[in-house]
């Protein structure tokens, strides 16, 4: 067991107080390089040998001096110093301790530039706001103002409506009473020719006679009715018997030159219809003196045309 033991000392931890062939070897290996060092330096900062050469023109030859002795060789260089070590970097100074009260000084003044900058804000903001007030009002004003043009221009528009409506309405009153009157004084003409038919026709007064002369004959109506009947076309039924009352104008061969309804019936479809009964008729047949009135109104009843 002993040999084994011998085998695996070097292997083992050494004892305390053992260690004083490595701290040697380690000292001389030191030695070793700081040596080899020194010699690299030197060899790398030896003086370079100096070389001078001379130039001569072209002279008469002369025997040549005998040479000089060589000059002896120059002593190497002393090695450099070792360089120096560097110094330790000084130690960083001491932050200087801060004075309170200029750290009190550098507060307030800090506290009361916020306190500025905040009153500024406020102050625009307040003034930002009155802006749009006064904007908000101007434009309300403006707006008002602007609603109550509109009205006053809708009802002068609305006046003058009602104003012109109002004359329209007179105009069209005036024209119905004279249109009115115009067809009395027709009736009334027919009423009289038709009264001196038949005073013409008893013998009466020559001034009967002479409205026989100058008025249709009485089987006048029933040629016309005959001439204007089978261009009625009406298929509805009408309740009572209402009269369409037309007035024509014809010219002396019995052309019609215009048919226009002065009294309607009550029922469109029969004034209409009684309108292009006479537009399809075209010319009126002649009275027996072979003339036609040039004016004729005329009443057409449903129950008469059957």
């Amino acid at each position: 067991m002993a040999p084994a033991a011998s085998a695996h000392e070097p292997l083992l931890p050494q004892p305390p107080g053992g260690l004083v062939p490595g701290a040697a070897l380690a000292v001389l290996a030191h030695a070793a390089m700081l040596a080899a060092l020194t010699l690299a330096v030197q060899w790398r900062t030896g003086a370079p040998e100096a070389v001078s050469a001379e130039l001569w023109s072209a002279v008469p030859q002369v025997a040549a001096p005998p040479a000089p002795a060589p000059a002896p060789a120059p002593a190497p260089a002393p090695p450099p110093p070792p360089a120096p070590s560097p110094a330790p970097a000084p130690p960083p100074p001491r932050p200087a301790e801060p004075d309170p009260q200029i750290a009190i000084e550098q507060a307030k003044r800090q506290k009361a530039e916020a306190e500025r900058q905040e009153r500024l804000r406020e102050e625009r903001e307040q003034a930002a706001r009155e802006k749009a007030a006064r904007e908000k009002l101007e434009r309300e004003r403006v707006a008002k103002a602007k609603a109550e043009e509109e009205r006053e221009a809708a009802a002068r528009k609305r006046e003058q409506q009602q104003r012109e409506q109002a004359q329209r309405e007179k105009a069209q009153q005036e024209r119905e009473k004279a249109e009115e009157r115009r067809l009395a004084e027709l009736r009334q003409q027919q009423l009289d020719r038709m009264m001196g038919q038949v005073g013409g026709s008893s013998g009466g007064s020559p001034g009967g006679a002479a409205a026989v002369s100058s008025g249709p004959s009485a089987s006048y109506a029933g040629k016309l009715i005959a001439a204007i009947k089978p261009n009625v076309v009406f298929t509805d039924s009408l309740s009572g018997n209402p009269a369409a009352e037309v007035e024509v104008r014809a010219g002396p061969s019995g052309s019609i030159l215009s048919r226009r309804l002065v009294r309607s019936s009550g029922n469109k479809e029969w004034d209409e219809a009684v309108l292009r009964a006479i537009d399809r008729t075209a010319t009126l047949p002649r009275d027996v003196d072979g003339r036609v009135p040039g004016v004729i109104l005329m009443a057409f009843r449903p129950n008469e045309l059957n």
